[in-house]
Parts: structure tokens; sequence; C-alpha cells
């Protein structure tokens, strides 16, 4: 059996979480034709002894109609539209149950695959418009204490299909009047179960399907698509390079080097200099501002000095480049932390726009309900298993970081230091 990848942080003390690459091995989900390009979906309608186009009349109905009955499908002989179906639009992902948040405007999914592994996925819905969060793994192999997912572990990653399934299945039921009246899915974050960028072959694959127009894909707009990262520096640097012009989210949640080994575990490998390097080089490439997720944890990382130096962090490569959200904690089942108070948001966030930095504070959704990713599966995989990880990986690192609460006795030097070495300004 192949053995997983695993890399570890510097500790003092405490059990050493360990980073996941590598799925358990699982059956493939079915090929579906979402997985494929237009042209690999000719060449298997072709293989079934049909001709070439009607490979394009059934993505048509797949993209622009968000249709995968046969019997709606009337342009196609009646003949083949079994056929066509059974093979290119196999089932990939079953509703086990839905949760509803917010006076309605917020419905979460637990999706059940193929092979018994549960993903969630959560519509969201706002005046003009809804945005779905969407998973790219089932679990997740990041070991972030904070997170439910990452508790939980990595089971998979999924296709292609997979995750377009999920953005299928949303629109037609945003369009079927699922909040009581028909509302389009313009915008997708990639903010769900996993670390996208670890799967990034199927990430890639079903960017290009939401990006592409029918009948290749769903022809959105990629400025309203986010991919979100806790930091894999060279996956970064080829989602800039793959010419898709999404916005990119870095889940940073602390500024230094020394909070950030335990709070996020791959900082181990690739450190906060060289993360903000790289998604500065996807500003750079893409021109697409970069979103610096923060998720505010009391006593933890919401320190007035981390702010200040968050900011020169920001600011020594450059003005503009970069937008901060902080995000109030929604704690995982078991969880020791919790969200940092009203006063300390606010002087974090006040210290930040002080220096330039254009902030604001995350709209939160689901806060009556699991509302943190990874819950909801959490019940079907065992809630308790990864409510006594959660408390376990958390007050390892509380045992480890006291010395990190405070502010470093050299820090003016330090924030001297950082705003000698510019990138230049950038003009928001």
């Amino acid at each position: 059996m192949k053995k997983t990848k695993q890399v570890m942080p510097r500790v003092e003390q405490g059990p050493r979480p360990s980073l996941s690459f590598t799925e358990r091995r699982h059956g493939k989900p079915p090929k579906h034709l979402a997985d494929l390009s237009r042209s690999e979906r000719r060449a298997l309608v072709a293989d079934l002894g049909y001709p070439q186009f009607r490979a394009d009349q059934l993505s048509k109905h797949y993209f622009e109609h968000n249709c995968v009955d046969p019997e709606q499908m009337t342009d196609l002989p009646q003949a083949q539209r079994a056929d066509l179906t059974r093979v290119m639009l196999p089932q990939l992902i079953t509703k086990v149950r839905d949760q509803v948040a917010d006076g309605g405007v917020t419905i979460k999914t637990l999706w059940k695959l193929f092979d018994g592994a549960v993903v969630e996925s959560v519509l969201m819905k706002y005046p003009d418009r809804a945005t779905l969060c969407i998973s790219s793994q089932a679990g997740c192999g990041m070991a972030c204490p904070f997170c439910a997912t990452g508790q939980a572990g990595l089971t998979r990653n999924l296709s292609a299909g997979e995750i377009v399934e999920q953005l299928r299945q949303a629109r037609q039921l945003a369009e079927e009047g699922i909040f009581g009246e028909p509302v389009r899915v313009t915008n997708v974050v990639f903010m769900g179960m996993g670390e996208p960028l670890a799967n990034f072959p199927a990430v890639r694959d079903a960017l290009h399907r939401m990006i592409e127009p029918a009948p290749e894909g769903f022809g959105m707009s990629a400025r309203n698509i986010t991919v979100s990262t806790v930091g894999m520096v060279p996956v970064i640097k080829k989602l800039a390079d793959e010419g898709l012009p999404v916005t990119l989210a870095v889940s940073l949640h602390a500024p230094d080097d020394g909070l950030r080994d335990d709070l996020i575990p791959i900082n181990s490998r690739y450190k906060v200099g060289e993360l903000l390097d790289t998604a500065r080089y996807y500003f750079v490439r893409t021109g697409r501002r970069v979103s610096i997720e923060y998720a505010l944890i009391k006593d933890m990382n919401d320190h007035q000095w981390r702010a200040e130096l968050l900011a020169a962090e920001l600011n020594s490569r450059g003005r503009g480049w970069a937008h901060v959200n902080p995000i109030p904690l929604n704690p995982t089942p078991g969880s020791i932390w919790t969200a940092s108070t009203t006063a300390d948001t606010g002087v974090f966030v006040q210290t930040l726009t002080d220096a330039g930095i254009s902030t604001t504070i995350r709209d939160t959704r689901g806060s009556d309900i699991d509302g943190a990713c990874g819950q909801l599966a959490a019940d079907v995989v065992d809630r308790d298993h990864v409510s006594r990880r959660a408390a376990r990986a958390q007050a390892a690192v509380d045992a480890r970081i006291e010395a990190h609460r405070g502010e470093p006795k050299d820090f003016d030097s330090t924030l001297a230091a950082i705003a000698a070495v510019t990138n230049g300004d950038i003009d928001e």
C-alpha cells in the first residue's frame, strides 16, 4: 500500500499534526461528461456508434439547461437518449439532507458519493444572485486544528464531475425556486470541504467547465469564482499560469511563522514570506487582487500587533494587491477556542485600515446551524470522534504557543526591517 506523505511542523510538546496529500484507496467514480473536454466527449460518442454532434447536444442540455433527464432531451433521437445519458451522465452525488439557516436564505446540503463518502455544499441567496460554496475533497489532509474537516482527515479527492455536479444541482434548484423565487447562481467559492490545490487536476478541469461557454461548460465569469488555499505555493504558481483569472483566497490566519506553524501545519513547508510572495505573483500574473482570509480567534491571533505585522508584510510587497477578509471563528464540535470579541475585532480591522489595507469583515452564514464546514458531514462520519480530535489538537496548540501570544520584544525593529524591503507601490 502506498505510504501517505507527512510533513511535521516544529513543535515543542504535544502530538504532531500530520499532513496528508494522498487519498485513501477508493474505487474511481464513473466517468462523467463533466470530466471530459469537448473533443473527448465527441470521441466517446463516436465510439458508441453515434454522430459526434450528439455530444454537443447532450452538453448543451447539461450546461445550458441543467438537465440530465433523457425524456426532456427531445432533440435527441428517442432510441439514443437512454444509452447516451447512461454512459455520459451517470449519477455521481445523491442528496442526504439539507439544513436551512438565516431565515431560509442559506441551505447547506450533505451529499453522498458513489462509494459512501460524504461532502457538503452551501447555497446562499443574496438580493440579486446566489453563491455556492463547493467542496473539492471528501475530508481534508491539511490537519488545521480549528477546522472540522481537517480534524476528520482526508478520505479522497473528488473528480471534476463530482465537483461540477454540486454546481449543476444548485443551479437547477435555485432556478426552480428553492428560495421561493427563481435566482441565478452567479458566484462559486471553493471554500467547502478540502484543500482545492491538493486536488489541482480535478479542480483545474472543473474551473474550465464552469468558465468556458456551452457546449464546453456553464459560461460563468471567472471573476465570480474564488479558489481558496492554505498555502500550497507551487500549485498557486500553476494556477496563476493556467490563464483563468479566478480570485485567489489565501487562508493566512497568522502573519508570523511562530503561530502559523501550529494553526496551519503546511506552514512548516511554505513559510509566510514565501506564501505572500507567491500570492503577489498571482496578482501580477492575473491582474486579480488576492483575498487574505483571516479567522479571528480570541486571544490567539487577534492582537493589534499582529494586525500591524500583517499590514507591514502586505505593504512591503506593494499597495492595493491584496484585500483582507477577517472572519469571526465559527467553532467546530469540541472546540476550546471561540471567536474574537467585537471590540478586539474592531481594533484589528481599524489597524489594517489605518495602514491603508483594504479590509472587509466577511459575511458569515449558517450561525444558527452547523455552520463551520465539515460539521454536517461529521454527523455522518462520527461527530464525537471529530470533536475529540479537535479538542486534543487545540489543547496541544494552546500549550505550545503561550510564548507567541505576547508582542515580541524587538517588534519595532521587525516592522522597520519589513518596511525597508518593498516591491514598489501598486495603485488600487
